[in-house]
């Protein structure tokens, strides 16, 4: 793990103790640093106290002394205002920094790829590492997914660091610089933090700063968002662009036409492989994946063997389009990290006959994108706090069910699907957020994984 001997003898508040804030805080204090944390729940500070972390209120604190707040990503930065401990903070010229920034300044040795974008990046994170793994390589997989980059242990020189970051994380990571950066698309999200698209995008490409000659900046080029960042690389930028695309052939970089993986650069020669029989990289989207995963792990090196070995037992990602079991006709797919209209889009048009479990705490701008696909549910079963809202906009277009609880929805499904002649699906991909009913996406995935299992036994 990483003590934080930068940092030794300096005063840091650590304000919002999540994963990575305990981490943070504990790594500061192990490397000698005077660490005082804070968080709006009372529970977290208990825990925090019983960790022997000292408790100290940042806004009540005189802060002549403090030589940087290190920030949780959930706490706003900018939008829709700074948090009261922002502006405290900036009034008195204290340096704001995220977890990843204390990272990039203890790490010892080893590479970065960084990965961002709106939907995609964690699959993609999880595939690259899963990549570097099964081909003994030295790596470690962190950032937003799984482990907080404090709790990382320290590479030797060829060890390589798969970091997937969300825009609140570059926000908060001045020194940022990847040696491989990838960007997978950018859409609306977050906007009440980011105030608009531009900003949100600009944040995004953050991404790509501070990298060398040496770098590469692997770029979705059907995504006129992360085009326009490639034009602009390509007349600024240092490093070399590295484009992917799952709509046309590509001169020069990776594309994937029809499930065929076709490698364009230098190393690949043109090298191409099927990955459409590869059930975890179902569907376009995990095909733009698949060119991002590859456009990276060929960069550092792999030959066209290793890359094979490592897409095809490749098993997906938890809560994002997994399969959890397959009984007779009946396929069961949790895919609750789909917490937008957008996440969800990619599992209804990688299906057919679908008994779709859906709805939360609503999103801006709800399901209504999601009518294209409305022929490929056969019923649709609504939990959560938008029922209402989702049963507006699927009434008279797909049979549904207002059911409530996650426990319901799956048992009338369940019943539905037996009943049904042709192979179908149970999937859970709400398009919303879980907090009304779940602490997070994974609990909610949990939960119905649960109830798969528990109709096995």
């Amino acid at each position: 793990m990483m003590k934080s001997h930068a940092f030794e003898n300096k005063e840091i508040a650590v304000f919002g103790l999540g994963k990575s804030g305990f981490a943070t805080a504990l790594r500061l204090q192990e490397g000698q640093a005077r660490v005082f944390v804070w968080d709006d729940n009372e529970g977290r500070r208990s825990a925090a106290q019983e960790m022997g972390l000292s408790v100290q209120d940042f806004g009540g604190t005189e802060t002549s002394s403090v030589d940087a707040l290190v920030l949780s990503p959930g706490v706003p930065l900018t939008h829709p205002e700074p948090h009261p401990v922002v502006k405290k903070a900036q009034q008195n010229h204290i340096p704001i920094v995220g977890d990843v920034e204390i990272f990039m300044q203890e790490k010892d040795a080893g590479r970065v790829v960084g990965i961002t974008g709106t939907n995609g990046k964690s699959t993609t994170t999880a595939l690259i590492h899963h990549i570097l793994a099964v081909n003994n390589c030295e790596t470690a997989m962190g950032g937003n997914i799984g482990t907080p980059v404090m709790d990382l242990p320290q590479l030797g020189q060829d060890g390589v660091y798969v970091l997937e970051l969300s825009s609140y994380q570059l926000d908060l990571t001045p020194s940022w610089q990847a040696d491989i950066a990838v960007i997978l698309n950018v859409t609306p999200d977050h906007l009440d933090r980011h105030g608009d698209i531009q900003h949100y995008a600009s944040v995004k490409q953050r991404i790509f700063q501070n990298q060398t000659s040496e770098g590469v900046a692997v770029i979705n080029s059907d995504d006129p968002f992360c085009q326009s960042m490639a034009e602009d690389i390509l007349k600024n930028g240092a490093q070399r662009v590295l484009p992917i695309s799952t709509k046309r052939p590509l001169q020069t970089g990776i594309y994937v036409l029809n499930g065929i993986l076709t490698d364009k650069t230098e190393r690949g020669m043109g090298w191409s492989i099927n990955i459409s029989n590869v059930d975890s990289l179902r569907g376009v989207h995990n095909w733009q994946n698949a060119a991002a995963a590859v456009g990276v792990v060929r960069s550092l090196g792999l030959d066209s063997e290793q890359i094979e070995k490592g897409l095809r037992s490749f098993g997906g990602l938890v809560h994002r389009m997994e399969q959890i079991d397959k009984r007779g006709k009946i396929r069961f797919v949790n895919d609750s990290k789909a917490t937008n209209a957008e996440a969800a889009e990619k599992a209804l048009s990688s299906f057919e006959n679908i008994f779709w479990i859906c709805g939360g705490r609503a999103k801006s701008g709800g399901i209504e994108s999601l009518s294209p696909y409305f022929s490929r549910i056969q019923k649709a079963y609504l939990i959560g706090e938008c029922a209402d809202q989702f049963e507006t906009t699927l009434a008279g277009h797909v049979k549904l069910q207002k059911c409530k609880e996650l426990e319901t929805a799956f048992q009338s499904a369940l019943a539905d699907a037996k009943a049904f002649d042709e192979e179908c699906v149970i999937l859970l991909s709400p398009a919303t957020a879980s907090f009304d009913q779940f602490p997070s996406f994974e609990a909610r995935g949990d939960a119905f994984r649960s109830l798969v299992e528990g109709e096995r036994s």
